[in-house]
């Protein structure tokens, strides 16, 4: 059992409980990026059994993560908005060069990558002009809503496992989000059993296309993973704060991110 995965498992599933943040990118922080997609890929298959030892402990820690921190992120958000979503642009910035030499950039990136990482880049950061309004949350299933909470799950799973593009964003686009996290604070297990299946088939589908493009077209999909992870920092950028006091613990949270990335995305990281 690789049990240090619990701790990575629990950065992952703290950042999915942020709209704006991707578990995905975390992964690619802590090295564990393409481990992760074929050893979930490969658990839906006859050898099963060779990933237990790797996506268990993960497993345990994001549920750890999802089911604690639920309110502590609810309540940092709500009163320390911008410090927070500076830590996690410091994590997500300080990803960057480790992506960069991981592909070796300067050698095998052409003119149409950069163009690739433009496009998607800006066609992201626009996402930060929507004013997604979340709905009551919903507390009782019923045979209609128990369909949309799926495919949302569905959805925002396959957002998760894509570097920079948050799932539970995509959750908030879908006017979701305040029931799932209502769900996780409240231990609504109905809601959460509906939700967690569509995580599970969006997690099965989306990893094996998700492997097959990074076997086959490398240079591409890397080129579109940095064009989200850039995109996303205008998503989650909170704005200047006008108070000292919080902008002083904005630039801190900042430098502390980058300090993390810079520490989990190091070559000689155990």
């Amino acid at each position: 059992m690789q049990w240090k995965n619990i701790y990575r498992g629990l950065f992952m599933g703290i950042s999915d409980l942020i709209p704006g943040v991707s578990g995905g990118t975390i992964a690619f922080i802590m090295g564990i990026y393409d481990e992760l997609l074929a050893s979930i890929s490969g658990f839906f298959s006859r050898e099963w059994k060779k990933y237990i030892g790797f996506l268990l402990p993960l497993g345990i820690g994001i549920g750890i993560a999802l089911l604690v921190f639920s309110k502590m992120i609810d309540y940092l958000l709500v009163n320390h908005h911008a410090p927070t979503q500076f830590f996690f642009m410091g994590l997500i910035i300080g990803v960057l060069p480790f992506i960069t030499k991981h592909v070796n950039m300067k050698k095998n990136f052409k003119l149409q990558h950069f163009l690739i990482i433009l496009l998607v880049g800006v066609a992201l950061a626009s996402l930060a002009f929507l004013k997604p309004t979340d709905t009551t949350p919903i507390t009782v299933l019923t045979s209609a809503n128990a369909l949309k909470l799926f495919f949302a799950g569905w959805l925002g799973s396959m957002a998760m496992l894509l570097p920079g593009i948050s799932g539970s964003f995509i959750l908030l686009l879908l006017g979701v989000y305040s029931t799932a996290i209502g769900a996780l604070s409240n231990l609504n297990l109905p809601i959460i059993a509906v939700i967690g299946a569509g995580v599970i088939v969006g997690f099965i589908v989306s990893s094996k296309v998700i492997s097959f493009l990074l076997s086959n077209y490398t240079y591409l999909i890397f080129s579109v993973i940095i064009g989200l992870i850039i995109g996303s920092i205008f998503v989650i950028y909170p704005g200047v704060p006008e108070q000292g006091t919080e902008f002083v613990m904005s630039v801190l949270a900042f430098i502390v991110g980058l300090i993390v990335a810079s520490l989990f995305s190091s070559p000689n990281k155990e």
